[in-house]
């Protein structure tokens, strides 16, 4: 993840409202998406707007549902504060505290999971945190990318604009994350192949 402003990407003042957030991702994705044409340049253009929408997207999650202030650690240092604004806006206080010290963040979204229908995933550089919401204990849970078996994604039908992906652990393991959108998807999934060592390519 870069420093890069969420908002600045999509053209849009810092704190701009979630429907104008929305409506700046559908507008930008009608003209870069690359259905619309092949090139580098389209597709790294598409892959910037979609973690800023999902990063804007997680901290409308997180602002709605978990409004309490990050923590600061010893010394009064913020949390995360190697990390950009938006990103520890996105995280939440829980999240956060469960990073390690300069722990690079690559993606957060909001998902849903078998166990809860309102979470949100963090993709670090070495593994997968996510947050459920609305477990009572043991709300934030992780999965090093060393411990997946097999990863992949698919998409929902009939329309197939909602994507789920699904893990298997070297323990045996399946996990699910619902709810993302298939660009979304295929980022995590490239990622968690790219980093795990004893992957099983199907």
């Amino acid at each position: 993840m870069t420093a890069v402003d969420p908002y600045a990407v999509l053209g849009l003042a810092p704190g701009a409202p979630e429907r104008d957030v929305t409506a700046a991702y559908r507008e930008l994705a009608k003209r870069w998406h690359p259905d619309r044409g092949a090139g580098a340049e389209r597709e790294r253009r598409m892959a910037e707007i979609n973690a800023a929408y999902d990063l804007l997207r997680s901290v409308a999650e997180t602002r709605r549902h978990r409004p309490r202030p990050a923590p600061s650690s010893s010394g009064g240092r913020r949390r995360g504060g190697w990390l950009p604004d938006a990103v520890r806006r996105a995280l939440g206080a829980e999240l956060l505290e469960a990073l390690g010290d300069g722990e690079a963040v690559r993606l957060v979204t909001p998902v849903a999971t078998w166990s809860s229908p309102r979470a949100i995933l963090a993709v670090t550089e070495r593994r997968l945190l996510w947050l459920l919401d609305d477990a009572p204990v043991a709300r934030v849970r992780t999965l090093g990318f060393r411990d997946v078996a097999h990863v992949e994604h698919h998409l929902r039908r009939p329309r197939r604009r909602v994507a789920t992906l699904t893990l298997r652990t070297l323990a045996g393991r399946r996990l699910a994350f619902s709810g993302l959108r298939p660009q979304t998807a295929a980022t995590i999934e490239r990622h968690v192949r790219g980093e795990a060592p004893r992957l099983q390519l199907p």
